[in-house]
């Protein structure tokens, strides 16, 4: 047993990192100790910690200059921030705002268009853990310069968050996309229903962070792709996004997925629709980067595994001429050799896998052009 660990310390202390994560997920108190995404106070020192959205890190603060206001410990030229307004609020938000911003809410908590009944013990309990989730996803979108902004700010092509609990005697509310209006079921939260609902569907994986994941994919189709230059491509790559969609969905109920959908679809719901198989490609494309920023913000890659894997090649990609490839590959292979050892160490734990999905050669061409879809959008912005 002494020699299985002493390979895989080995192997993991191996995994460096070549280059800097796109967006950090350990961070250092001013006292150098680690501090994290969600934390609003060291445990070390007892300084207080805030997230500075425009600069994608958690920093330790120092009072500033006026009541409640905040600065960066140890830079007296930086920026003078506020607490945004649901700090104290069961959300516990510990995103920071320009003292300057008129807007008391930080970017994330801005998205909310509709909360539940905040007097419920359970949708209290409901809404913190649905906003941690929908804080890292805002904190990748930044991070990836995509466009986020509240449709209180721009109307037509701002997104919203209505986060609804289901009425005892129904209508059941239904978790979707429609015009940048973004609809979640706060009972996801619970766990256990989560779990029940999962099973039922005889899904892999259903996560709060997953809903958002896929759901924002709807909203930025509607930003990036449609009536873009991109479009005509995407329909070679996905399907005609112009078939019946309620058709699409009923012949998915009542029969099921096609029986060959591993070979072209990252899961059986993305065989769906066009539509769905973009959202589904979508959310697997934030969970690859996000999953593999974490590891980079550890020192750890997945260039080197334990195991054998055969990897991915320039030709299983949507452009391999593009400058960018080799990059994208590199991504590509080091989350295969990860998540081969994740999924054995969560096996070892008695848990369910940590990625239990299979990318085809197909999945990965869709993951390739979303990536040079998003490095428009990025130049753009």
């Amino acid at each position: 047993m002494t020699g299985l660990f002493d390979r895989i310390y080995r192997a993991l202390a191996a995994l460096k990192a070549d280059e800097a994560p796109l967006h950090r997920r350990v961070y250092r108190c001013a006292c150098d100790r680690p501090v994290y995404f969600q934390n609003s106070l060291c445990t070390a020192c007892n300084a207080p910690l805030g997230y500075i959205p425009e600069l994608n890190e958690v920093r330790a603060l120092e009072p500033g200059p006026g009541e409640g206001s905040w600065r960066i410990a140890g830079e007296k030229d930086a920026g003078t921030y506020r607490r945004c307004a649901h700090f104290d609020s069961p959300a516990g938000c510990n995103w920071l705002v320009p003292v300057d911003d008129p807007t008391p809410l930080c970017i994330s908590c801005r998205l909310n268009r509709t909360l539940p009944d905040l007097a419920d013990a359970d949708n209290q309990r409901y809404w913190r853990a649905i906003e941690i989730a929908k804080r890292r996803l805002v904190s990748q979108l930044l991070a990836m310069d995509l466009p986020v902004r509240s449709k209180t700010e721009d109307p037509e092509r701002g997104v919203a968050f209505d986060l609804l609990r289901s009425p005892p005697e129904g209508p059941r509310v239904l978790t979707g996309h429609a015009s940048g209006l973004v609809t979640l079921n706060v009972e996801e939260a619970d766990d256990a229903r989560r779990e029940k609902i999962r099973n039922e569907l005889h899904e892999p994986y259903r996560t709060l962070l997953g809903h958002f994941r896929h759901e924002i994919g709807h909203y930025y189709w509607d930003r990036l792709i449609a009536g873009s230059e991109w479009l005509g491509r995407f329909r070679e790559l996905f399907g005609d996004e112009q078939a019946d969609y309620a058709a699409a969905l009923k012949a998915n109920y009542d029969n099921g997925p096609p029986a060959d959908w591993r070979d072209r679809h990252i899961s059986a719901y993305a065989s769906t629709h066009p539509w769905e198989d973009w959202a589904e490609t979508w959310a697997h494309f934030m969970h690859i980067q996000d999953s593999l920023d974490t590891a980079m913000s550890f020192g750890l890659t997945g260039n080197r595994i334990l195991g054998d894997v055969e990897p991915y090649s320039m030709e299983d990609l949507y452009a391999p001429d593009d400058p960018d490839a080799a990059r994208l590959l590199m991504m590509l292979n080091a989350w295969l050799g990860m998540t081969t050892v994740l999924n054995e160490l969560a096996r070892s734990m008695g848990q369910q896998d940590f990625y239990p999905f299979v990318m085809s050669r197909p999945v990965v061409k869709k993951l390739h052009f979303i990536q040079l879809v998003c490095r428009q959008a990025r130049a753009t912005t």
